[in-house]
């Protein structure tokens, strides 16, 4: 992998995780898990030795990138690079390409979240390569997570045939179905799920945004001519916040053609809500996953974190998530889990700035 460059997208809040997530401390800066290590970080020792921290590109947004560079110090400063403005993923990867470009013309990306959780390290590098390889050839691969039911939070990929060893060909993308489509799709045995995860060379993906989304294409060749010089900075301010926000799946992976998958099953997550933190934590003797102070009597299945501010007791209650910060506390059900994102649109609606 030595052409291979790690493309890690960093930005975004992940407002599920409120109040434990906020924009100062986003979901990837947090340990969700009880691992002792933050999403980021974790993302970034998943990769090495094959691809090193010199390797790592992290793309993230100017009101972290302090944190960032905290939270990943083995990753050289230079490599983090700072949006002035959030423009969804084919912006962000269209920026990082030109970069890896810059720095090796053949350069094949590995591009991936910050904040998903790969349990089985070594089935995903052997992926890796496979992926990889195919990528430095001249294809877009995608990982597609093999399903394990009727997911309806997440896209799929409908897959065709082998064309080698564990990788097929993506007949296409589709976006997150109903309970009855989801099914369907689990039954007609070649669906998987859509990881996010994606490799191809640098060129490659530059010469489809040209292809697909011209517009997007004549904003980073503006930023493209100042990478390196005095005008960079000012340039970036200028073209960014303009580029069309739209996301690399609509804007290129369900129109781009010869796309390939290789269906993994290596114990993923995308760790979207404080359930799913639930579930891939360690329990006690009560199926209780405790962080922080507290006293937890007669209390079942619970999800309890607790900042250093506050003791908190949990007496004859089962099936809570329990979050406190300091300055806000989360309580409810596991099963209204996705429900804490309309918490942070209300908060957004009353004006909470400093609670989000």
């Amino acid at each position: 992998m030595k052409n291979t460059y790690a493309v890690i997208m960093a930005g975004g809040v992940g407002s599920r995780f409120w109040p434990a997530s906020k924009s100062k401390t986003p979901k990837q800066l947090l340990d969700l898990t009880k691992s002792g290590k933050t999403m980021l970080k974790a993302t970034v020792e998943r990769l090495a030795p094959e691809i090193p921290p010199d390797r790592v590109i992290i793309v993230t947004g100017k009101n972290i990138i302090d944190e960032v560079i905290l939270a990943v110090p083995e990753v050289p400063k230079k490599n983090i690079l700072a949006e002035p403005q959030g423009r969804n993923t084919a912006p962000c990867i269209g920026w990082a390409a030109l970069h890896v470009k810059k720095l090796n013309p053949e350069g094949v990306m590995a591009v991936m979240p910050s904040d998903h959780l790969v349990a089985e390290n070594g089935i995903f590098k052997e992926a890796s390569q496979k992926a990889v390889n195919a990528a430095d050839k001249g294809s877009i691969v995608t990982f597609g997570i093999v399903p394990s039911g009727p997911e309806t939070g997440f896209g799929y990929i409908e897959t065709g045939k082998e064309i080698a060893d564990g990788i097929k060909t993506a007949l296409g993308f589709v976006e997150k179905p109903d309970l009855e489509t989801a099914e369907k799709y689990i039954a007609a045995g070649n669906f998987v799920w859509n990881s996010g995860m994606f490799f191809f060379r640098a060129d490659k993906i530059l010469n489809e945004i040209k292809s697909l989304m011209p517009e997007l294409y004549k904003g980073l060749e503006k930023i493209e001519d100042s990478i390196g010089t005095a005008l960079e900075t000012s340039v970036l301010q200028e073209v960014f916040p303009a580029l069309p926000s739209e996301s690399i799946d609509y804007g290129i992976m369900e129109k781009a053609e010869n796309i390939l998958c290789v269906p993994v099953d290596f114990g993923w997550s995308d760790l979207g809500s404080w359930g799913a933190a639930y579930n891939l934590s360690e329990k006690d003797e009560n199926r209780n996953v405790i962080d922080g102070e507290s006293i937890i009597i007669e209390s079942t299945d619970c999800l309890v974190r607790a900042s250093d501010k506050k003791l908190i007791a949990l007496a004859g209650v089962k099936d809570l998530i329990v979050v406190d910060t300091g300055d806000a506390l989360l309580i409810c059900n596991k099963d209204c889990d996705q429900d804490v994102k309309k918490v942070v649109n209300r908060l957004k609606e009353l004006g909470k700035k400093e609670l989000l």
